[in-house]
Formats: structure tokens, C-alpha cells, sequence
């Protein structure tokens, strides 16, 4: 299995842990990954407040880049964010050829080509598609059976296109969890939104919707996620959450491949729970970590 790689700023930035883990994971996993040279800024979301057009001209760019490597179809991006702007791009141009055409006109000033061929894969597609699950099961040195896992998905790698899983009630993270031996809590808050920006242009609806979440999963030994946005959300505001409702929500927040990494017996800087504010000594304690 070979896969382009496209990290962006997130991972290189506040979610280095997801960035480390997820490599490490992959490489256990058998999985090659050729990370993009001279990737660039997808937009976030703030390129398309400033025009439409570069908002997706900035992702397509990194396409047009990973269209360079011949042998390759498939680009795997582990930031929902991201993710959703490549995959936005890649079902544009597909649908509307004549954006195609103004695209790479802005793309010819880097001697750049978009035609379209590369597809655009989220890591958790990658991770419930592509491997088999018994693969994980057999890589797991260290079942975690002393814990449950919520399964948190968020907003962008799913909606609007629901490539891999229903955005209304997603699954596709279940069976990778159990695969490492521990269990999933019961919830239905997989598919709903964490605040987002909220958190900073709106705190008041960001903070009762992050509060919504944690006291729903208070249950769970941690929340899983797979979005850099939702685990500094949920993981970021705990403190104002737990004032908000008076109570005490605090809750280990982890990137699926840091889970994994930790039923694979990976080394710790493999998996960097480190960096996250929220891995208490008591979650770190039934993991063995």
C-alpha cells in the first residue's frame, strides 16, 4: 500500500502527535506514505472568506503537486480540515470543468497541471477500508480491554461528502477500536459539531456545545477523534466546560492513531501522549503507558 501524504500546518503545528502517530502507525501497518515536497497551506477556512477562487486554487495547488508523482493515485490526508478542502477541489472540477480551466489558469504561474486524477483519502477511509481489521487485531500486543472509547468524528470528514460513513450515525471508527480490544461507548454524539471557530468569534454557543459533548461521553475513558479542530476543542476547553455546567468533565482526548499506537506496543515517541494536555496519569495507568 502506497499513499501520497499531505500533513498540513495542524500537524506540523498544534497536532504533532497526530502527525507522529499516524506515520508510525501506517509504517506498522505496512503502509508506504510519500509526503508532498513543497506542500503548501490548504486555506483553512479563512481563503474562502477572501475568494472563492483561492479557496480552491490553494488546495489545488497541492494536488496539481502530487499529480507530478506518476505511480501513486491515491493522497492521504489526516486533518479533516484539510481534507475537506482537497476533497472539495477533487468533486468541483469533476462536476464544473470550466473551474478546472480557470484553476489551472492561476496553477500555470508555478508550471503547475490539474487534471484530476488524484484522489483524495481521509486517513480514517484509509484506516476502515483499506486495512484489513484483523490486521490491527493481530498487531495489538496490548489489548486495552480495562477501557471504553468515544468515538468522536466531527463535522468535515464527512459532511458534505459521505464517502466512507454516514455523517448522521458513523460507525466506520467501531470496529478499529474494538480491533485493539477496547470497547466503544454508546453514543450519538459522533456526528456533532464540536463549536469549531465558535470557541473564538462566539464562545457562549462554542462552549455549550463542547459542554454537550464531554458531558455525554463522562462515561468513556477517553474521546477518540480523527480532526485537530475537535481534539483542541474538546480537549482545550474542559476547564470552562466544567464551570459552565459544575461539574467536572475532565477527559482524556486522543487521535485514533495514538489509540492504535498504543495497542501496537509502540514506543512512546512514536505515539507522543506528551502533547496531550488531557492524558491523565489514570488514563495513562489502565493503558499501561
Amino acid at each position: 500500500m502506497k499513499y501520497l501524504y499531505y500533513p498540513g500546518c495542524s500537524l506540523e503545528g498544534s497536532a504533532q502527535e497526530y502527525n507522529i502517530s499516524t506515520k508510525a502507525v501506517l509504517k506498522a501497518l505496512g503502509a508506504e506514505l510519500l509526503e508532498l515536497s513543497d506542500w503548501s497551506c490548504c486555506g483553512a477556512s479563512a481563503a474562502a472568506a477572501i475568494s472563492p477562487l483561492l479557496a480552491l486554487a490553494l488546495p489545488a495547488r497541492n494536488l496539481a503537486i502530487a499529480e507530478k508523482i506518476s505511480d501513486v493515485t491515491d493522497i492521504l490526508v489526516p486533518c479533516s480540515a484539510c481534507y475537506l478542502n482537497l476533497k472539495k477541489v477533487e468533486e468541483t472540477i469533476r462536476r464544473e470543468p470550466g473551474v478546472l480551466v480557470r484553476l489551472n489558469a492561476v496553477l500555470e504561474t508555478e508550471n503547475l497541471k490539474l487534471s484530476g486524477r488524484i484522489r483524495v483519502r481521509h486517513l480514517l477511509d484509509v484506516l476502515s477500508r483499506d486495512i484489513d481489521v484483523n490486521r490491527i487485531g493481530s498487531l495489538t500486543e496490548k489489548p486495552l480491554s480495562t477501557i471504553r472509547i468515544a468515538p468522536y468524528y466531527g463535522c468535515q470528514c464527512l459532511r458534505p461528502y459521505p464517502v466512507f460513513d454516514n455523517p448522521e450515525k458513523p460507525v466506520s471508527m467501531n470496529p478499529l477500536i474494538e480491533a485493539a480490544g477496547a470497547r466503544v461507548h454508546p453514543w450519538a454524539m459522533g456526528g456533532v459539531c464540536c463549536g469549531a471557530s465558535n470557541l473564538n468569534t462566539h464562545p457562549s454557543v462554542g462552549i455549550s456545545l463542547v459542554t454537550d459533548l464531554l458531558k455525554e461521553a463522562r462515561s468513556a475513558d477517553a474521546i477518540v477523534t480523527v480532526c485537530p479542530m475537535c481534539q483542541l476543542n474538546l480537549e482545550g476547553y474542559q476547564n470552562k466546560a466544567s464551570g459552565a455546567c459544575n461539574a467536572d468533565l475532565q477527559t482524556p482526548v486522543l487521535y485514533l492513531p495514538q489509540l492504535l499506537g498504543i495497542a501496537f506496543g509502540l514506543p512512546g515517541d512514536d505515539i507522543r501522549l506528551d502533547l496531550n494536555l488531557s492524558a491523565n496519569k489514570a488514563f495513562r495507568k489502565k493503558c499501561r503507558q
